[in-house]
């Protein structure tokens, strides 16, 4: 079986910059914690990284994410008389990753604070409540959105109202106030982890 592995990024205490990724990271194992519907989320099994977008607009795909099992948490799929696995992702201890979370940047900093605290936890409820690596899943086609999306919307902008009520720590968040290029001038560069695309592996079955 195929795996790729995610290599710690070392910076020296001379390299300066805003951590995205790592910053994120830390409001989303804050939100795990103090948000109840979020608590069965292990964070060291979420990979957290960004993608780069071509322009600083602030329309479009803010946040995703990407479950690394399929269905109930199984290992494979069929698609079209084919059976496929997907792609493993290990953290540098060996530990395999069940989810990855991307934000795409500059786009998810050029929305205001109170957008950027609903989309990470939009992306947190995409969870599956039994952590298998599969997402949560609602009755009906529309099973990632619960028949609605605008409620879905509603109740990930009510639950981060919540964990803002809960008054966590500010320096935790305080950086989401600014956008793209304010956080360029106060900290020179933004870098943070790139993510392997995950690719479906195709299972060869023995005769």
């Amino acid at each position: 079986m195929q795996a790729g592995r995610l290599r710690s990024q070392g910076f020296t205490p001379m390299q300066t910059g805003l951590n995205f990724t790592e910053r994120m990271c830390a409001i989303c194992e804050d939100m795990t914690r103090r948000i109840v519907v979020l608590q069965h989320i292990h964070m060291p099994r979420v990979a957290v990284g960004f993608c780069q977008t071509r322009s600083a607009v602030s329309h479009g795909v803010y946040a995703s994410l990407t479950p690394m099992r399929f269905e109930n948490g199984s290992l494979e799929t069929e698609r079209r008389g084919r059976r496929y696995t997907m792609q493993r992702l290990l953290a540098p201890d060996g530990s395999e990753f069940l989810y990855m979370l991307n934000f795409y940047v500059p786009r998810f900093l050029m929305t205001d604070f109170k957008a950027k605290l609903v989309t990470t936890v939009h992306e947190l409820l995409h969870i599956g409540e039994k952590f298998d690596g599969d997402i949560r899943r609602f009755e009906g086609r529309c099973y990632a959105h619960s028949g609605s999306q605008k409620n879905f919307d509603a109740y990930a902008e009510q639950l981060a109202s919540l964990w803002l009520a809960q008054k966590p720590p500010a320096e935790l968040y305080e950086f989401l106030h600014d956008d793209y290029p304010a956080l360029v001038a106060k900290h020179g560069r933004i870098f943070g982890q790139k993510l392997p695309v995950p690719r479906l592996i195709r299972v060869k079955i023995d005769n």
